[in-house]
């Protein structure tokens, strides 16, 4: 059973990953534009100036921290913060949303309308010193994660509803054919947010209006899933010692009462994968 380890009411929580060296879980409230962490059982936060909304470990001392105008060193000793590469910041429609590091030490970021425009947002891959666009037109992008081989990546536009399964160069990392349709939930009353794929290669799929975190086999078919208790679950990260912790933050859209937008966590009889580190 999922049992809150924050009751601090995010409007829209999301980002979340487990720091592997410091042994310690991050999450993101966008529309409280916070980056929030607990410490020796303790919450703590930093505050921007701007939403935030998904990081990559880069060492013991610093995070990759996406916003809604550049992807950010954030140096998490003394809250000071670097300009790495600008992220759409001439465009004030949009902010960024899904991200995570891939195997290659590069950066998925998607972005958005603040208000969900419709194809107003992208996919991008930042790596060596490149921001490159992967996918463009996209509403809500969600579910950026990699599968343990190398393979492939996913991600998904919630607004479509269907998961992607993207194939990657085994050298770089780059996207290299065509992407196609992993699991399709479209005909759903409920979206497709934020994944991760575990040790096995099986996708956890946090899905917004459902209460649950749904788990995909390589296969795409449907194997189990964990009930959140709360509707708007947002995004899904094994961590812990053992990588055996399946956290989830969720959201308070709409006013929903409590316990919305609190975090959760729950031990598992599953192994996550480590959160790849980012190479700057």
């Amino acid at each position: 059973m999922m049992q809150a380890i924050s009751t601090t009411a995010c409007a829209l929580g999301e980002g979340a990953f487990w720091h592997p060296k410091l042994n310690q879980f991050f999450w993101f409230d966008i529309l409280g534009k916070r980056l929030y962490t607990l410490e020796n059982g303790q919450e703590r936060f930093w505050q921007f100036d701007e939403y935030v909304s998904a990081a990559g470990w880069i060492d013991e001392a610093r995070l990759l921290v996406a916003s809604a105008s550049a992807l950010w060193e954030f140096n998490l000793q003394t809250g000071a913060k670097t300009h790495v590469i600008a992220l759409e910041a001439d465009n004030l429609v949009t902010r960024s949303n899904d991200g995570r590091a891939d195997p290659w030490g590069g950066f998925w970021i998607g972005t958005m309308g603040v208000n969900a425009e419709d194809g107003a947002g992208a996919i991008y891959r930042f790596y060596k010193g490149e921001l490159r666009v992967l996918v463009a037109d996209v509403t809500i992008t969600n579910a950026i994660c990699f599968a343990p081989d190398q393979s492939c990546a996913y991600f998904t536009d919630t607004a479509e509803g269907k998961i992607m399964r993207q194939p990657l160069d085994a050298d770089t990392g780059w996207p290299i054919g065509t992407a196609d349709v992993f699991v399709d939930v479209s005909g759903e009353e409920f979206g497709a947010d934020g994944a991760v794929v575990d040790a096995d290669g099986n996708l956890w799929n946090a899905q917004w209006g459902a209460a649950r975190v749904a788990c995909y086999g390589p296969d795409g078919c449907l194997m189990t899933q964990v009930d959140v208790p709360t509707p708007q679950a947002s995004c899904p990260a094994f961590g812990g010692a053992d990588l055996d912790q399946l956290y989830v933050t969720t959201a308070a859209v709409g006013d929903l009462p409590a316990p919305a937008g609190q975090t959760f966590a729950m031990k598992m009889k599953v192994t996550g994968q480590a959160e790849h580190q980012v190479q700057l």
